[in-house]
């Protein structure tokens, strides 16, 4: 991961510099127009399929205002295996752009698709809180990343991505709560100690994409528009990191090579990583863990 001298498929040297100082980068349109029309499309599609759920499933996580007149789907969980067209760019420029990152050995880990929808109260029911990837799958090193594709053009009043420059080679955080219960973000005194005057905001025209490192430290606002932003997202390792936990909710894809050949030896990195509950059984979604509502296995 650190070989600068790297050949690049896509980035450039500077940007592949941000990324290793910051935690984050942010390419503008990086996605043709027309892919991104096509995933819209699809996605369409799949909001109005949900409108004959009435609950969360192993593929859609309902906000509890969901109705068939006005669906509000929070994710649809593993795109990649639930339409081709979301794998395709899974497989697309992107792998090549965690390549550039982490090296020509790329393993995909899983994906999914947010939405932001301001509802009829105080937009607080679509703030996902500040929180770090890593703590929910960890592997024996700290190479996984997530890529965000912006399905629709995102501005601050959309909720987008927003993150802390630095923050993954700093603390790695406690996501339980006092009483032992899995919440999947910072505590209330963590968060307090932030300094959020460094945060940044993500936004982009539709196309744009978003990276961000395991271990940065990161959240998103509540949107102020009705029209449910869609991040389309798929994480990735290098190919010499392996998770020692159950992975939370795997595809048909998960730990496929996207890029190069797997390793035959794990790189360690010695800093401890926190262990999340046991997601063997099933998980539900970050949004479930943050309101409350459990991040616990579904039935079906």
């Amino acid at each position: 991961m650190e070989n600068a001298s790297q050949t690049l498929r896509v980035l450039s040297p500077e940007q592949r510099k941000c990324y290793l100082t910051d935690g984050y980068l942010l390419v503008d349109r990086l996605i043709d127009g027309d892919i991104i029309a096509g995933l819209n499309t699809v996605t369409d599609e799949f909001v109005a399929r949900s409108r004959q759920q009435t609950k969360s499933d192993k593929n859609f996580d309902l906000a509890p205002e969901h109705s068939a007149d006005a669906p509000m789907v929070r994710r649809i969980k593993r795109p990649d295996e639930q339409h081709p067209l979301y794998w395709d760019v899974a497989v697309g420029v992107i792998a090549d752009v965690v390549a550039d990152l982490l090296g020509p050995d790329v393993v995909y880990h899983h994906s999914k698709l947010n939405f932001k929808w301001h509802g009829t109260g105080d937009g607080s029911e679509d703030t996902v809180a500040w929180h770090q990837d890593i703590q929910f799958y960890p592997h024996t090193n700290y190479s996984p990343l997530t890529v965000g594709i912006y399905l629709r053009d995102t501005g601050p009043e959309d909720g987008p991505l927003t993150v802390l420059p630095g923050s993954h080679d700093g603390a790695m955080y406690d996501q339980y709560d006092g009483e032992g219960n899995w919440t999947g973000c910072l505590s209330p005194t963590d968060s307090e100690a932030l300094d959020i005057s460094k945060a940044v905001e993500l936004c982009g025209l539709a196309g744009s994409i978003t990276i961000h490192n395991c271990r940065t430290v990161h959240s998103s606002p509540p949107s102020k528009r009705a029209n449910g932003r869609p991040l389309l997202l798929h994480a990735y390792a290098a190919g010499d990191a392996f998770a020692y936990t159950a992975h939370p909710d795997p595809s048909c894809h998960a730990y496929e090579m996207v890029r190069g050949t797997r390793a035959r030896w794990a790189r360690h990195d010695p800093r401890p990583c926190l262990l999340p509950p046991d997601w063997s059984g099933g998980y539900t979604s970050i949004y479930a863990a943050q309101t409350g509502e459990g991040a616990v296995p579904v039935a079906d």
